[in-house]
């Protein structure tokens, strides 16, 4: 383990006017955060909290780095996770991602504008590195009706005002997702849009020693989440009458109760819903002597993404030979591919050099052999060789990335499948496996 991890400033819920990981402990906090609950099992845990000033600080220096290094005059985001990236705030996440009303501006000379919405300015005030709080950047349609025009060049142009005094007049203009309206108008005013997402996912990618903790933390919350659920399910299933839905709904209960924030995805079935995956989890009621296969897609405490699968089976017999056999052969997968993680190693190595799965499971396989992972699912992707594309990720790893290692083992035209994935940092010399919830030993043979 590197050593600027070494600072053990244990969680202290108690302490004076500041939780340990820099958080005003006036039980009034505006930003989100982690629950006495989380505190208190993460104390017991031995973990240590992260610095939240100094995460952000990181993350703000890698937007800034990144902006210069590419000879832009700033960074304009719309997405709400890189906007949590960049200020750290949070404002209505899942309405935000689909009716855009927040915007960052990260100039080159560091300085950094939020536009929230209107009767929300303080939801930064937080963070100092946010230098001010404006509104409106709400470019879509339910909000302006047939002015959206009008508010977008009004916004391009206190845009182009900040890039004037702050980006050096710079009209090389990095922008992650923007409404059509905005790109017209930002390009009405001489900028040269340039594709922010690469720069974001790329900042992103590199996890800081506090964001390291943070995960840590995460992590260790969504296992506790999901050993819940899985005492819920082997305790109701037998008696029946329990639905996926009440099994999945414990998973989002107990993250919440950690000051987790949400699940992206439904992704639990049972029994043979299971096969073809991708079917999210809905009224059907389990049956004893079943398979449950899950895939947590979970943004938990401190906004960080756990993304873990696990397959179990519930019951009081014994799986099929079938079961066992591909539960032990996605085993396999994760942790033959796991191996090969190390700071140096491409991903075009990754892709080809992977553990191949048996014929009967390829036509169903995942979509990918890993992926990225920080505040959600991110950058970079490992495809299987069949779905590799030369020059679209040649790239190392680095030191500090984190991966999620991903197996499905799904039989074609089968009544089960199996899903297991882990969540994996890459450290100076090799990897680090953060993932420590266990694999079924019934389905492992034990």
């Amino acid at each position: 383990m590197n050593t600027h991890f070494s600072d053990r400033r244990k969680i202290d819920p108690t302490r004076d006017d500041r939780l340990a990981d820099g958080s005003p402990n006036d039980m009034n906090r505006v930003e989100i955060g982690p629950t006495i609950l989380a505190y208190d099992e993460w104390a017991k845990a031995g973990l240590v909290l992260p610095d939240l000033e100094r995460m952000r600080e990181f993350r703000w220096k890698r937007l800034v780095a990144g902006v210069n290094a590419r000879g832009w005059g700033g960074v304009l985001l719309f997405d709400p996770l890189n906007i949590r990236y960049a200020t750290d705030s949070t404002n209505m996440q899942l309405w935000n991602s689909h009716n855009p009303f927040r915007a960052v501006l990260v100039c080159a000379d560091g300085y950094m504008v939020i536009w929230d919405y209107k009767q929300a300015m303080f939801l930064t005030e937080f963070n100092p590195l946010v230098k001010e709080q404006r509104s409106g950047a709400d470019l879509f349609y339910f909000d302006r009706g047939d002015k959206i025009d009008v508010a977008a060049d009004v916004f391009a142009n206190e845009v182009r005002g900040l890039i004037a005094t702050h980006g050096g007049a710079n009209q090389r203009l990095g922008v992650d997702k923007v409404m059509l309206h905005g790109l017209r108008a930002l390009e009405a005013q001489g900028f040269e849009v340039m594709p922010g997402e690469e720069l974001t996912e790329k900042a992103r990618s590199i996890k800081g020693a506090d964001e390291i903790l943070a995960m840590r933390c995460a992590s260790h919350a969504c296992e506790a989440a999901i050993a819940e659920m899985e005492r819920f399910a082997r305790s109701k299933v037998p008696e029946g009458g329990i639905s996926e839905d009440d099994i999945w709904a414990v998973l989002h209960a107990e993250n919440i109760r950690r000051g987790g924030e949400w699940i992206e995805t439904r992704l639990l079935a049972t029994g043979p819903r299971t096969n073809p995956w991708f079917q999210e989890c809905g009224p059907r009621i389990m049956q004893n002597n079943e398979i449950l296969a899950f895939d947590t897609d979970l943004i938990g405490s401190y906004g960080i993404c756990v993304d873990i699968s696990r397959t179990w089976w519930v019951g009081d017999a014994k799986p099929s030979n079938a079961m066992i056999a591909a539960f032990r052969h996605g085993h396999e997968h994760i942790m033959q591919n796991m191996e090969m993680l190390k700071p140096g190693v491409s991903i075009r190595e990754l892709s080809f050099n992977g553990h191949r799965l048996d014929d009967q499971y390829q036509k169903l396989k995942y979509g990918c052999m890993m992926h990225g992972v920080g505040l959600c699912d991110e950058w970079p992707l490992v495809a299987y060789p069949d779905n590799f594309v030369e020059g679209a990720f040649d790239y190392v790893l680095e030191p500090g990335m984190t991966l999620c290692v991903e197996a499905l083992v799904s039989p074609e035209g089968g009544d089960f499948s199996v899903k297991l994935e882990d969540q994996v940092l890459i450290t100076d010399t090799g990897y680090e496996n953060l993932s420590k919830y266990p694999f079924d030993a019934a389905l492992m043979g034990a």
